[in-house]
This record gives structure tokens, C-alpha cells and sequence, in this order.
């Protein structure tokens, strides 16, 4: 079982380390990124909604909810995420400095990937779907088609 409180001290001093080496080197950034901020995504949602994490880059999901929904998780510091795949479902988030995250979009993937049926697949691979974008999408989602945030 996770120790809720000491996760999001860690993550707190994580933010305030960075906050403190900025302060520190001025013009320098020590924003996390890459894989550490999809880490941390990962477990802050997993902690919040109780659900059960997969092995790292598991394909295609992160987790899996207690009623058994495949769930991709995408965290993010800034406005936007990328899909690679169509999810069962997806949480996304934006993780703030302090630790503390707000939820943009908790609801079934074929609406997010419904939004990508009108363009041309990026060289890359990845479909990017702004946050304002995704914010409205989760207007349109059922509460009952929601995992739900026990945290």
C-alpha cells in the first residue's frame, strides 16, 4: 500500500528542489520532464484513484481500475499531451509546481480519438490534443463513464 502522505512530500520537495536550483543558476531550468514527469503522473493518478499500476511502458495502458478498465494516463507541466493509440479509457492531468495536480479529462478514449479522425498521422507517430481542448471533451463525459477520484 502506498504511504499517500510521504508520496506527496517527496513530490513536493522534488518541485522545491527544482524552485530552489532555478533561484540558484538564474536562467537555468530544472523542470522535470520526459519520463520522470509521466512517472510521476502515473503514480500521482494511480494514488488518487486507486488503481492498479502496470510495468512500465505497458502498451497501450498504465493502469487498470478496480472495475477493470484499461486505463492511459497522461500527465504534463504544459498544454498540451500526445496519443499514440486509441485508449480504453485515459485520465490526463497537469501537474503543478507545488505537487498537486488538476484532472483535464477522465473519460472513455474514443472521444479524445474521435478529435484526431480528420488529420494526417504526424511523422512521429503521436496525435498532440491541446489541454483546452481535452477540457471540453470532458464536458461531454457521464459521470458514470468516469473512474473515480478517491483522493
Amino acid at each position: 500500500m502506498i504511504n499517500h502522505d510521504k508520496f506527496q512530500s517527496l513530490v513536493q520537495q522534488l518541485y522545491s528542489t527544482v524552485k530552489d536550483l532555478e533561484s540558484m543558476f538564474p536562467g537555468r531550468h530544472f523542470t522535470p520532464d520526459g519520463h520522470m514527469v509521466g512517472s510521476i503522473g502515473e503514480c500521482l493518478v494511480a494514488d488518487a484513484y486507486d488503481l492498479e499500476l502496470m510495468t512500465a511502458s505497458n502498451k497501450g495502458y498504465d493502469a487498470v481500475s478496480k472495475s477493470g478498465k484499461k486505463v492511459e494516463i497522461k500527465a504534463t507541466q504544459s498544454n498540451s499531451v500526445a496519443f499514440r493509440s486509441e485508449p480504453e479509457h485515459t485520465i490526463v492531468i497537469k501537474i503543478f509546481p507545488d505537487g498537486k495536480f488538476e484532472e483535464i479529462y477522465n473519460g472513455p478514449g474514443s472521444l479524445v480519438w474521435k478529435s484526431f479522425s480528420a488529420k494526417t498521422l504526424p511523422s512521429n507517430g503521436q496525435y498532440q490534443i491541446s489541454l483546452n481542448k481535452l477540457k471540453l471533451l470532458n464536458e461531454q463525459v457521464v459521470e458514470h463513464q468516469r473512474v473515480p477520484k478517491i483522493l
